[in-house]
């Protein structure tokens, strides 16, 4: 099995409504690698942003059918992860890395 490089197990930050509102909290939310899990992710999370990470929740978005144009077409699932930062940290989504 290959081993996941740290910048390649952080796919993308989810930018929605209820991502800016879990911003508020400290939260920070981002797509990642199926294969990923809890401990890398904090450790490759801090070492990207340089930020203390308290808390990594996951949650396993699954695949759905959907209808497109009268064809049955399937939605691909992803694995996402919520970051609780420690208080007065903040990661900066604007920014490239």
């Amino acid at each position: 099995m290959r081993k996941i490089n740290y910048i390649d197990s952080i796919r993308n930050p989810i930018i929605t409504e209820k991502a800016t509102i879990l911003s508020e909290q400290n939260k920070t939310v981002f797509k990642v690698h199926e294969k990923a899990t809890k401990k890398t992710i904090k450790k490759n999370i801090e070492k990207l942003f340089k930020v203390s990470v308290i808390k990594v929740n996951i949650i396993n978005q699954k695949s759905k059918l959907k209808m497109k144009q009268g064809r049955k077409s399937i939605k691909s699932g992803y694995k996402k992860a919520i970051i609780t930062l420690k208080k007065g940290q903040s990661i900066d989504l604007t920014t490239g890395v």
